[in-house]
């Protein structure tokens, strides 16, 4: 609670900006920061759309009104009336629109919302107002709201069906908060150091539920399992947290490597959202380890007080093994894929790589205006100008040169850009106060989210600014530019990424499971079913199938940093499973020498909790569509079909049917074979997962 009171009350702000390194827009910044610095305040937009033209005089009356209470909030530069200047509006006269400048870079969003009222509440007989701009779409954008509620709730449930008691469903859902609420805590007070953005904690609000809920199910399962066997509460505890307790610091572990590797994007965004999320899953994992065994010294054998009726399972034996006479559905289910596992191994191949197919052609881009609900004030706003002035009025394009002691000339280059295809307007070049730079800006025909946009970018840099600008280095920037930028950047480094992620966890895997083949199996399986989700996320929010039954209001790319941040949390959380499922077949393994009998009895004994675990991350995960960001939408849905798929296809078809293709193999590691003891003290660790 210290943690927590010191890190809301103090920690840090967070920071947006993902610019930054040598690419084009990032040159092009650097100019506009030394040489202009009037440029570098933010500014709103306000988009005006009168029926009867803005010189009807009930139009202009309530125009005039919005322009003055703008004016007056003690927030906001001049404002300049569009009455005063006709470049401020259409041909028509229908259609106006004025720039707001903000006196402050830091203002709240809280200080713009009235602002954005004020325009909402003006819109009606004939005049429609939109205020737009970044502080205006964060001021519109509510708060998450029951989102992580109706997780929660979801999550109680789940666990009550698997426990059978209120006390044991609680203890999870206490011990998950907890570590959430001082993870984010932590998390703020090392952005001071290491600045992340304010995304970063719904992401992490949602990875730390996940596992900090399914790491205290799993020690929690093996306490009660103990308490079964006759234990005392203490050495239940003690035995929970030494088989159970060293599974969940190992797969706690791979998480944590798995989100670290995103620090291989060289991009100070993702390094703060990495360092975040990791501080979020350590604390979680400490706190299953730490607190957990507290509130259960508390509780001792109440842990299964409030139950729910229940028949009493008859078909085990004193061991636990389920007997031949009762077998389970899972012991069942891995008999049938196991007698024919070439068929069972090819179906469930191809299932994943069609669902994967879509990811081929994934666009990535970062959410504007245009892709908001349409009953934002930031989309009105983006669909008057849209059609006042272009769609491409809100994805402007900044030309940028440093000025040498010859002087530069970019009126060659503005004519070049100006009679380029897919350049709507541009404007004339202007020299900064001190001489040292030049701008000027030009406005595409297509909005920022269309893929010609940056086509047409790159056709400006390739082939027109090579050609006009005579040996100067003249520079793209802007927001549109960045995020394009941004976006190449991204996918150039995710292949770089993924092989720091998958090379550091292989080596963690066969370091417990001591098997070459069977860590080479799980990274595979991990990205089929990591492909799977980046096809179904293509589909839904790049194609829009489902999207808008989904809450996507419009299609759009997928968002830049979702894909990679999804990647290093799912193999992570992939490991999770394959940790508590590999680790029981392991010491089934060791007692029987059959792979076949291995496999079934390791299926039966993790089915109930894996599924329950699966079932409580796919319900957390999913309640991110009930929210308003579309970026976090994404990786909700992106992350909830992975886990279903991980813990469906991937869990109950593939890992038996190609654990039967190898046979024996399955088992290979380089050298000498393992001792007894290891073996002895990885099928202690695998108990963690019985059930």
């Amino acid at each position: 609670m210290a943690v927590a009171f010191v890190g809301f009350g103090y920690g840090a702000a967070s920071d947006n900006d993902y610019s930054g390194g040598d690419s084009h827009s990032a040159r092009a910044q650097a100019l506009i920061e030394k040489h202009f610095p009037e440029q570098q305040g933010d500014t709103l937009t306000l988009a005006i759309k009168a029926e009867k033209g803005i010189d009807d005089p009930a139009a202009r009356q309530k125009i005039e009104k919005v322009l003055a209470d703008l004016d007056a909030s003690p927030i906001t530069g001049p404002v300049i009336s569009p009455y005063e200047d006709e470049h401020l509006v259409t041909a028509d006269r229908r259609i106006a629109r004025t720039t707001i400048p903000l006196t402050d870079k830091d203002v709240d969003k809280t200080e713009v919302k009235p602002l954005v009222d004020t325009v909402k509440d003006a819109s009606a007989d004939g005049v429609t107002l939109g205020l737009g701009g970044d502080k205006a779409e964060k001021a519109e954008t509510p708060a998450q709201g029951s989102a992580e509620g109706v997780g929660l709730l979801t999550a109680a449930v789940i666990l009550f069906i698997a426990f059978g008691s209120l006390v044991a469903m609680g203890l999870p859902l206490v011990t998950g908060l907890m570590a959430v609420l001082g993870g984010i805590a932590l998390m703020k007070l090392v952005g001071h150091v290491v600045p992340s953005p304010d995304f970063t904690v719904l992401v992490c609000s949602l990875i730390g539920l996940g596992v900090g809920i399914d790491y205290a199910l799993f020690i929690l399962t093996r306490y009660r399992d103990s308490l079964r066997d006759g234990d005392e509460p203490e050495s239940a505890t003690v035995r929970a947290i030494t088989t159970a307790g060293h599974a969940v610091l190992f797969a706690g572990t791979t998480v944590v490597i798995a989100l670290l590797g995103l620090i291989a994007m060289g991009q100070k965004m993702m390094t703060g959202v990495a360092i975040g999320a990791s501080v979020t899953v350590l604390v979680t994992m400490v706190a299953a380890v730490t607190l957990l065994p507290a509130f259960l010294g508390f509780i001792g054998h109440k842990i299964d007080s409030l139950r729910l009726p229940r028949r009493t399972s008859r078909g085990h034996a004193a061991d636990g093994v389920p007997t031949r006479e009762r077998r389970t559905p899972a012991e069942r289910w891995a008999g049938v894929v196991q007698r024919k596992p070439l068929v069972a191994a090819v179906l469930a191949g191809a299932i994943l790589l069609a669902l994967a197919a879509p990811a081929l052609s994934m666009r990535l881009g970062l959410p504007d205006a245009s892709v908001q609900p349409h009953d934002r004030s930031s989309y009105t706003s983006y669909e008057i100008l849209s059609e006042g002035f272009g769609p491409g009025y809100g994805a402007p394009l900044i030309f940028a040169t440093a000025v040498d002691s010859t002087g530069a000339d970019l009126r060659a280059v503005g004519v070049a850009v100006r009679q380029t295809e897919g350049i709507a307007y541009a404007t004339q070049p202007r020299i900064s106060k001190d001489g040292q730079a030049a701008i000027f800006m030009a406005f595409p025909t297509t909005g920022r989210q269309d893929e010609a946009t940056a086509d047409l970018v790159h056709k400006l840099r390739d082939d027109v600014l090579p050609e006009a600008a005579g040996g100067e280095a003249v520079y793209i920037g802007g927001p549109n530019a960045g995020a394009i930028d941004f976006a190449e950047d991204t996918g150039s480094r995710l292949p770089l990424m993924i092989t720091v992620v998958i090379a550091l966890s292989l080596v963690l895997l066969v370091v417990l499971v001591r098997s070459v083949t069977i860590a080479l199996q799980a990274a595979v399986m991990n990205l089929l079913s990591i492909g799977a989700a980046y096809g179904v996320l293509v589909a839904v929010v790049q194609w829009g199938w489902l999207g808008s039954v989904l809450g996507f209001p419009t299609e759009m790319p997928v968002t830049t940093w979702v894909p990679m941040m999804m990647f290093p949390l799912l193999f992570g959380l992939s490991m999770d499973y394959e940790v508590f499922l590999i680790s029981r077949i392991r010491e089934e393994y060791e007692r029987t020498g059959d792979t076949r009998t291995a496999v079934t009895r390791g299926l039966a004994r993790t089915a109930k909790v894996i599924t329950a675990a699966a079932a409580i991350m796919i319900a957390i995960f999913t309640t991110a569509l009930l929210g308003p960001d579309v970026s976090v939408k994404q990786i909700g849905l992106g992350m909830a079909v992975a886990v279903l798929v991980d813990a469906t296809i991937i869990r109950m078809i593939l890992v038996p049917a190609v654990m039967e293709l190898c046979g024996k193999a399955n088992w290979w590691m380089p050298g000498r074979r393992a001792p007894k003891a290891t073996s002895a003290a990885l099928a202690e660790v695998g108990q963690g997962a019985r059930v």
